[in-house]
């Protein structure tokens, strides 16, 4: 059965870091485009960032280009999103996806979702 797991939320200053992972099992990574989501209270999930299979990567909101940075390790079948320079903007439920091959801007295009883990940037 093909499962994604989230991890690595919490609550962090203004300024801090944090790296989440989205560890799957049930199906192999290195077939599949992983993305992450966020979606903050009242507003749509948006597509943050995205990586291949070739590990090309995909950044899609420009406020989080510089500051978040997408990676793959198909040996622990997980990718991470380090996330620098937080902001309170930045706050939301972050959620790990993924399709075949490539990756897409449309969420509707992804086959598994994980659960997602709260990042809430604070002080």
């Amino acid at each position: 059965q093909s499962h994604i797991a989230e991890s690595g939320g919490g609550l962090v200053q203004p300024g801090g870091s944090l790296r989440l992972s989205c560890t799957v099992s049930g199906f192999t990574l290195d077939e599949y485009a992983v993305a992450w989501f966020r979606q903050a209270p009242g507003k749509e999930r948006e597509t943050v960032s995205c990586i291949s299979i070739s590990d090309r990567i995909t950044n899609y909101i420009d406020s989080t280009k510089g500051r978040f940075t997408i990676s793959r390790d198909n040996t622990k079948n997980t990718v991470y999103l380090q996330m620098n320079s937080l902001k309170p903007e930045d706050t939301a439920v972050y959620y790990c996806a993924a399709m075949k091959y490539y990756c897409s801007a449309f969420k509707y295009e992804y086959d598994y979702w994980g659960q997602g883990t709260q990042v809430t940037v604070s002080s």
